[in-house]
This record gives C-alpha cells, structure tokens and sequence, in this order.
C-alpha cells in the first residue's frame, strides 16, 4: 500500500474513487449510485473500478466521460441499461403473470428460468453453447467505442477478470479494456465458455477481485474509496431449499476476496496507528460503502436475470435514494474519515486481529 506521490487539479470540492460489484440485472442499482454521484456537482470521481456488471457500468460511464463530462456519463448509463433491456425482451427467461400480478420480480418460477438452471447443473456451456451465444456481448459491442474509453483522461478505469489456469485477479487498466476484458470479466463459468485474451482463459472477475481496491492504493490521489455493494454481506437465517444453498454459497464466494481486501487495510491502518509502520511510505485509505441493504436483501437470485425495463428503473431509483442519503449524511467525511467501520466489521464476523498481512499487489498477474 505504498503512498502515491501523484496529485492532479482539484475540480470540486472532493473527489472519491468508485468500486463497483457486479450482480446481473442488480447491477442497476449501482447505475442509480453513480447517476446520482455523477449528478453531484460538488464531487469528483478520481477512479472507477468493476467486476462483471460492475465492469460494464464502469466502462460505459468512462466512455459518457469522454463525451460529455458527467452528463454524459449519466445519458451514457441510462441508454445502456435501456439497451440491455431490449435485448432480454426476446428472452424465454420472464416473470409468470402471477408473479406480475403479485408484484414479484423473481424468476423463480419462471418455466424459462428452471429449465435454463436445470441445464446448466447438468452439463457445461461447452456442450450446451458451443459457439458462445451471448445476446450482452452484441450490446457492448454495439455500445462502447473502446478508443474513448482508452483515451477518457479524467477517470482512472480498473476492470477485473478471473485467470482461470492460476486462480489470480487480472487487473485490465483502462488503456488494456477490449470488448473481451468485458466479457471475461462477466463470465459465468456455468453460463459461458470462458474469454480468451491472449492466449489466456478468464473467467468472472467476482471469484477474485469482487471489486478490486488496490489499483486505488497505487494509482488513486483520492485517499476515498466509495464501495456499491451488492451482494449481501449478511444474510439472516440458514438457507434450506437447494438453490437458496446455492445463492448463498455464491454471495460468500463473490463476497469473499472484498473481504480480504478490507482486512488488509484494516491491518496496515492498525500497524500505522501502533507505529510499526511508516504513514509517509503508506497511505490511510478512508473506506465507505453504499448497499441497498433490505431493498436489496429481499431480492433472489433468479431477479438477477429479470431484464425488464420497469425491473431496472425500479434498481436504478433505489440507488439513487441510498446513493442520495449516504451522501446527505456522509458528503462532509469525505477526504477526512471512513465512514465504513472496518475494525467493528470484522469483530462482528469474528476476524482474528492477528491476521496475516496480505501484499494487495501480489493478487496482480
């Protein structure tokens, strides 16, 4: 974590760094966080970094950027996110009619839904997809001109991907972003084959980098790192339907590498107050984080999959009311403490103070 001498022209007020989770349709929540970070006239965006969903909100914002400031970015999301939805529009994956009349936006009982999950446990998309269908690459490709992103300058862009051979994050900076570095950051294993980039396979970001903080530590002169959490944390209660089994093992899994993200700093922030180490060769990072907290807790894992429109907008405004609030309450902290607080964290899931410090960036390919 060693200090960034870097500094760059204050353009407002202060200025934070984004991590985005990725989490299928949910990623729509975090839409409505950044449309409302980026309507904030007072605040700076330094950085942006996604995994899978997070990925692609994160490319598709540097590119609005790059054409329009922060308007651009906010135009930018929304028409992609419309765009996503047309293109589920044909999709057998739908809601029941009584689940519409209930007000339900769980697939869960979605004829479409279980035979597609049924599938997928039974054979890998190398038998069942052999030539990669996949209705989101056409949308990106359509969307992002991948030279405005590589040439936005006012944002830093770091997009994770899961190397498949080594089990390590790959961090892509934003001059490396191709349409495949998006892809393979939201590869699915048991969806898609996985993306080959150079000769090497990757899979979802999520397993390793879920999202990735370190590129901020290196690189950022924002000391503030803004989390979209998506994924619960916590989940009450012990899952006792097999695919409640299998979404919670999945949230602990994509939770996971976050998690050992934030002890570390948690560590190196402990060793700099008890003087073991250096706060000029390393940097106190000011940890936060927006989550939807029940909203987003009440919502399966089939909902992922729900691309209607009136699904998305219902996300999108969700997290500008938590986006909204977290910065009512938050705004005056920001570049002066964390309002995350790491060390009550992990007392409260039972982390050892005597972890072992992890290099972040011996995580890097």
């Amino acid at each position: 974590m060693r200090s960034n001498t870097n500094s760059r022209a204050k353009h407002h007020e202060k200025s934070v760094n984004l991590a985005l989770q990725g989490g299928g349709s949910h990623g729509a929540f975090t839409w409505g966080v950044l449309d409302r970070m980026f309507e904030e006239d007072r605040l700076w965006v330094e950085g942006i970094s996604g995994t899978s969903a997070g990925a692609m909100n994160a490319v598709v914002a540097t590119q609005g950027m790059y054409d329009g400031g922060a308007n651009g970015a906010r135009q930018a999301l929304e028409d992609f996110w419309r765009a996503v939805s047309r293109a589920g529009q044909g999709s057998p994956i739908k809601r029941t009619p009584l689940d519409m009349l209930m007000g339900s936006w769980s697939l869960d009982a979605s004829p479409g839904y279980l035979w597609s999950d049924m599938l997928s446990r039974m054979a890998s998309p190398y038998d069942l997809n052999p030539l990669g269908f996949n209705p989101l690459r056409d949308v990106v490709r359509d969307f992002i001109d991948f030279n405005k992103v590589a040439n936005c300058d006012d944002m830093g862009l770091y997009i994770s991907a899961t190397n498949v051979e080594t089990g390590r994050a790959r961090v892509f900076h934003r001059h490396e972003v191709t349409l495949d570095v998006v892809m393979a950051s939201a590869c699915l294993p048991s969806m898609f084959k996985g993306v080959e980039i150079d000769g090497v396979p990757y899979w979802d970001g999520g397993f390793m980098g879920n999202p990735v903080l370190f590129p901020f530590i290196d690189h950022s002169p924002s000391s503030d790192i803004v989390i979209v959490q998506i994924n619960p944390l916590k989940r009450p209660g012990v899952p006792r339907r097999a695919r409640d089994i299998q979404n919670r093992v999945n949230e602990i899994t994509f939770n996971a590498s976050l998690l050992r993200d934030l002890r570390t700093i948690d560590l190196i922030h402990r060793l700099i107050e008890d003087g073991a180490l250096s706060n000029n060769e390393y940097r106190v990072m000011n940890m936060h984080m927006i989550d939807g907290c029940d909203d987003m807790l009440a919502l399966d894992a089939s909902s992922k999959l729900n691309s209607e429109w009136a699904f998305l907008i219902h996300l999108r405004d969700l997290g500008r009311e938590h986006a909204d609030r977290w910065l009512t309450a938050n705004f005056d902290k920001i570049e002066k403490e964390s309002t995350l607080d790491l060390r009550a964290m992990f007392d409260d899931f039972g982390a050892p103070h005597g972890a072992n410090m992890v290099d972040l960036k011996s995580r890097k390919d």
